[in-house]
């Protein structure tokens, strides 16, 4: 008997079938391979010990929920050809192709252009590569095909890519507040009129996967901590460009030396995709984490200082707050830091870091959330549930400088 699809072995699902044909060659292949080199979640290991999974085991898992919520539509008699189902899959699980180096974290770091647009890059190579069998896969992942709930399933409110990462963060870092009913939700999606609609019997269960997005968010992908670790790497990476602009380029893997000396924008990148691509996907958080152990060895004293801060976890200290802080105690903390500071004037860029985050884990500016009643009634969530406490926008502001300059201070 010919085995009809590839079995993974997942921690969060059990056994996750790919099928052979098309979806198995494109995670065979080198782009997709890629991806077992980029953590999932960036530097979150830095508080959450076991938060060490990749962009590989999401997309896989990403693949095997889109496959259920597939199989779900198809036995309410929502039309869904097998040429559609191949490529709603394929489009799940090329997703995230495009993420560089610990994923958002550098993403306007080493170069300024949105995962999506290289994802979308990477999707238009991998056709070319495939003879032309990716074009539906790229017009739903787009949003152009014409049954717009296809799109939904990938980048939508209940999208699948949603319910896995949210499920998978949750469970590598151990912070079960994020734990959502997905198998419940999926069973509850249906579609009227070509949009994607839940049932009204789930709405609770919607409920509970929208508190547990916004909990996820400030305890764990917001965190003070993996917020500071974060701020430093950009850092890094800016102190590495500084030098390299100024011919004095840090030892680094030859892919990452590409992206130090060029400052690429989205139009250079998709102008020159056949040069700048290749070398994109030669790229992973391998080369960085290479690049941080030379580093502390640098002539350069500010960029062997943030670098080796990073690898032994000597992290800066990061004031979190719901207000904007106020000004003379920004000040004050600048004058302390001026007063430690041994790496010269220009350093003060790189050891005084301001901003803030946002989040609200329920948008009413984007497509919200479809509720069908048992009337047929198809409703808003807005209009549906009490969704107001996941809606609202909450603004986090943040003071981040190291440690050893307010020493015997605070």
């Amino acid at each position: 008997m010919v085995k009809k699809s590839k079995i993974f072995n997942d921690p969060v699902y059990g056994f996750v079938h790919v099928p052979y044909g098309l979806l198995f060659d494109l995670v065979e292949h080198p782009y997709f391979q890629r991806l077992r080199r980029i953590k999932q979640m960036s530097l979150a290991h830095y508080v959450y010990p076991g938060a060490l999974h990749t962009r590989f085991h999401h997309a896989l898992g990403a693949l095997h929920l889109m496959g259920q919520a597939v199989e779900v539509l198809r036995n309410k008699g929502v039309d869904i050809s097998p040429e559609e189902a191949e490529a709603v899959q394929a489009a799940i699980l090329l997703h995230d192709i495009g993420h560089g180096p610990f994923s958002h974290t550098l993403e306007h770091s080493l170069i300024d252009v949105h995962h999506e647009v290289i994802s979308e890059l990477f999707m238009e190579a991998l056709d070319t590569i495939f003879d032309g069998r990716l074009g539906m896969a790229r017009a739903i992942f787009k949003g152009t095909y014409p049954k717009k709930f296809l799109h939904q399933l990938i980048s939508g409110q209940l999208d699948m890519d949603r319910m896995d990462y949210l499920n998978r963060d949750s469970f590598f870092t151990g912070v079960y507040e994020g734990v959502i009913g997905y198998d419940r939700i999926i069973k509850m999606l249906d579609v009227r009129s070509g949009d994607l609609v839940l049932e009204e019997k789930g709405i609770y269960s919607v409920e509970k996967f929208l508190i547990a997005r916004r909990l996820m968010y400030w305890q764990v992908y917001l965190h003070k901590t993996v917020l500071a670790v974060e701020q430093m790497l950009i850092k890094v990476i800016q102190r590495a460009k500084y030098l390299a602009l100024q011919g004095r380029t840090p030892e680094a893997s030859r892919a990452l030396t590409y992206f130090l000396e060029h400052h690429l924008q989205a139009e250079q990148f998709l102008a020159d995709r056949e040069v700048w691509l290749p070398r994109f996907a030669q790229l992973d958080d391998f080369d960085i984490v290479q690049a941080l152990k030379a580093w502390t060895a640098s002539d350069d004293a500010l960029l062997a200082f943030l670098s080796g801060s990073i690898l032994n976890r000597k992290l800066f200290k990061l004031e979190l707050r719901s207000q904007p802080f106020d000004e003379a105690y920004v000040q004050l903390i600048q004058q302390r830091v001026k007063q430690w500071n041994a790496f010269g004037y220009e350093a003060m860029d790189f050891l005084l870091i301001q901003g803030r985050e946002t989040n609200r884990a329920y948008d009413i500016t984007k497509d919200e959330i479809k509720i069908l009643h048992k009337n047929e009634e198809v409703l808003p969530m807005s209009l549906s549930a009490d969704y107001r406490i996941q809606s609202q926008v909450v603004t986090k502001y943040y003071l981040c400088y190291p440690k050893q300059a307010v020493q015997g201070y605070q």
